[in-house]
């Protein structure tokens, strides 16, 4: 069985001749080398999930969203994103030959925009789309106005609007619950907050079929710009809260609107979890840490989750001892305005002969053995 279909069993049903898959999830758990000693963490992983086919967790999402409209014989794909949710619905489309027409959120990323293309989906941008919670309420009633014309619905990774497709990203809960039995404390990035809910779901489902596996704790991180959810699952209260704009500048997490935050408040408490909050800047340097302690190169949100276990050690708040899970949940690759900065600050050298190459060679040497 291959790519989320592995746990079809505990998967909405599709029928053998209609799943879809491109080997997406079975994603590597690495241990970290450097990071987590640093940080005085004996125990801390990294969930690559950068290395799915279209480098994104949001493959396993595409995964059984399309499954199910091959079953079903719909026609085409309507659906919004700010990129990745695009880039995988784009190739998964190409793979099951419907046509594929994205409403993408202002400011998306060029490269992820360049990737859906590539598929063969048209990207039509709408301006203060997913910044504005008025524009994106407007462009959403359209759009599901238009879905019921066509005999089709809009995909959009969140659990309000895509329940079943959602499931396919719980397989991530399937995979790290396998591999820790003992239970782990799991960070994850949350912008609308349906990554957050599907791993909390998984680890409950998974609870439900194994009685003797562990318990996994749920904490949700998001940037102080686009805290619709965080402040109200710290406080205590019971309903997350719209932001009027989304003032973050890490792409795929601005998403100013309420969308499965009232599920996440409450299923992160039930697994004992709570909500942190991360400044941009804090963001990435965990994603420059990552690439230069580990080897992981990661788009600016897929360095979110590392920040919160940043945030949660100096609250005091995390056992050193348990296992500790970051989702890394994009590549460096979908997002390379931020690298190229990155990239930029290591500086390049034009030399005129192999006399200075050797001299340069040996001061680049002398200084990364002086710190």
């Amino acid at each position: 069985m291959k790519g989320i279909w592995t746990y079809h069993e505990l998967l909405p049903e599709v029928e053998n001749r209609a799943r879809m898959s491109l080997g997406e999830g079975h994603t590597p758990l690495v241990k970290s080398r450097f990071i987590g000693p640093a940080l005085g963490l004996d125990n801390l992983y990294f969930k690559l999930e950068n290395l799915n086919p279209t480098g994104s967790y949001k493959d396993r999402f595409a995964a059984m969203a399309l499954s199910r409209f091959v079953q079903q014989g719909v026609k085409v794909c309507l659906a919004t994103s700010s990129g990745n949710t695009g880039a995988a619905l784009a190739a998964y489309c190409a793979a099951a030959q419907l046509p594929c027409i994205m409403a993408i959120v202002d400011g998306a990323p060029e490269g992820k925009l360049q990737q859906m293309r590539l598929y063969g989906a048209a990207t039509l941008m709408v301006k203060d789309f997913g910044r504005s919670p008025e524009v994106t309420d407007q462009v959403m009633t359209m759009l599901g106005r238009l879905a019921e014309e066509q005999q089709t619905s809009v995909q959009i990774s969140a659990y309000c609007f895509c329940p079943e497709a959602m499931e396919g990203v719980q397989t991530i809960a399937y995979e790290i619950a396998e591999a820790f039995d003992e239970g782990a404390q799991v960070f994850v990035p949350a912008g609308g907050g349906g990554l957050t809910l599907a791993v909390a779901r998984g680890f409950e489902r998974w609870k439900q079929q194994h009685e003797t596996a562990g318990h996994h704790v749920v904490h949700c991180v998001q940037p102080e710009g686009n805290d619709t959810i965080v402040s109200a699952l710290v406080s205590g209260q019971m309903h997350p809260t719209a932001v009027p704009h989304s003032t973050t500048a890490i792409s795929g997490l601005q998403v100013p609107n309420v969308l499965d935050g009232l599920e996440v408040i409450a299923a992160c408490r039930r697994s004992g979890g709570t909500g942190f909050g991360v400044q941009d800047e804090h963001v990435w340097e965990c994603q420059d840490w990552l690439a230069k302690k580990e080897g992981i190169f990661c788009e600016p949100a897929g360095a979110v989750a590392l920040a919160g276990v940043r945030r949660a050690l100096a609250e005091g708040s995390l056992p050193s001892k348990q296992p500790v899970v970051c989702l890394v949940t994009g590549h460096g690759f979908k997002d390379m305005q931020r690298s190229s900065v990155m990239a930029s600050t290591s500086g390049n050298a034009y030399l005129a002969n192999e006399a200075e190459l050797k001299n340069y060679i040996i001061q680049l040497i002398t200084k990364k053995n002086e710190r």
